[in-house]
């Protein structure tokens, strides 16, 4: 088939699910990813033939997509803070407001070297791997509740020929660290299931529930219990950053200020809504 055929029928069959420009980004990533055309050369090339392996791929993500699968579980890789990570339905798709949260972090300790560094929730060990890259002599340790995700973790740190000590522990049933850090960094499960409603639909039906939601009742639990933790494993003047809920900031920084954190920062991201929050041990 054409590519100029099948690009035709890629926009007609997805019109109805998606607007034009995102029909386009997702054309553009396919056909980067499967043929490695970029978008001038796909313009160029209007007699491109795409042979019958290829095809299949795409005609395949076609589907997908239909059935609105994120197109990074379609390719099995998303960019995160210049970094390409492995992902799969097992792993949250990293998102821009963690890489600022990942700024956070290396602005402010741009000038250190020797760092011990705590990543609860790693997922798709996004937070840990990019940290590791900017900070080449810290010793980091990345903890995750699901077997499945810390296998990706694992793949994407031997990808990126990192050294990460990975845990797979219950956040909620860590009683004593061993260790003493000077960063704990988390983006913990923080979506109340009240709020599932609001969230766009291939998130609900396609990215791990596990790593998503809390109970209404209890939104803070994992706050809770990592603060608990941080209190007698951060170094002195260490500090804890959490990725929070837009709606409970105000409940957070209380609930860090309660146990004894200074300097409470509470910042927006580029959305301009709170997401994230830095607290010290003085």
């Amino acid at each position: 088939m054409k590519l100029q055929h099948f690009k035709k029928q890629f926009f007609t069959e997805l019109s109805a699910l998606f607007p034009e420009t995102e029909i386009q980004s997702f054309f553009n990533l396919l056909t980067k990813f499967k043929l490695n055309l970029t978008r001038i050369e796909v313009a160029l090339q209007t007699e491109f033939t795409i042979n019958k392996n290829d095809l299949n791929f795409l005609q395949n993500a076609l589907e997908e997509l239909k059935k609105q699968v994120p197109i990074q579980y379609i390719t099995g890789e998303t960019e995160f803070y210049g970094i390409t990570f492995k992902v799969n339905n097992s792993v949250l798709i990293p998102r821009p407001e963690t890489e600022e949260l990942v700024n956070w972090i290396v602005n402010d300790y741009k000038n250190e070297t020797e760092l011990k560094i705590l990543d609860f929730g790693t997922g798709s060990g996004c937070i840990a791997i990019s940290l590791a890259k900017f900070f080449p002599k810290a010793q980091i340790y990345a903890v995750d509740v699901s077997s499945e995700a810390l296998e990706v973790a694992k793949e994407n740190a031997i990808k990126n020929n990192l050294t990460i000590n990975f845990v797979e522990a219950n956040i909620l049933d860590i009683e004593i660290l061993q260790e003493k850090y000077d960063i704990i960094v988390s983006n913990p499960p923080y979506i109340r299931e009240l709020e599932k409603e609001l969230m766009q639909k291939n998130v609900v039906d396609n990215e791990p529930h596990l790593a998503l939601f809390v109970k209404d009742n209890d939104p803070l639990i994992f706050y809770n219990k990592i603060a608990d933790l941080a209190i007698n494993n951060l170094t002195k003047n260490g500090s804890l950053f959490f990725e929070i809920n837009q709606y409970l900031g105000d409940k957070i920084t209380h609930l860090l200020e309660q146990k004894g954190f200074k300097n409470c920062i509470l910042k927006k991201d580029f959305y301009d809504v709170d997401r994230m929050i830095k607290a010290t041990l003085v």
